[in-house]
């Protein structure tokens, strides 16, 4: 996991990248269970445990934009991105 981490830091150097953290201690008021991609304005592709799921609808698509955008603003980045995944390293 140390070389996971690791690797996150070395690719947030990226100029295409951008990677944000939602720290434990952020008071979450949501906290989806699948994972998603909004892959454009007419596709999000969510993963569950037994399917992959392709959602086109404008309703649903909005409401995993909304979700995206909520997420991000509990993200840090940066150097306090930076920082957690340096004391995750040092904590193995």
């Amino acid at each position: 996991m140390a070389g996971q981490l690791g690797h996150l830091l070395d690719v947030m150097a990226l100029p295409s990248v951008s990677l944000g953290i939602v720290p434990f201690s952020v008071d979450r008021s949501m906290w989806p269970t699948e994972g998603f991609w909004i892959l454009d304005d007419e596709q999000v592709v969510i993963e569950t445990v037994s399917a992959k799921i392709t959602v086109e609808q404008a309703g649903e698509l909005d409401l995993y934009g909304r979700t995206f955008a909520e997420l991000s603003a509990m993200a840090v980045t940066g150097a306090p991105a930076r920082q957690l995944i340096t004391a995750a390293i040092s904590m193995l």
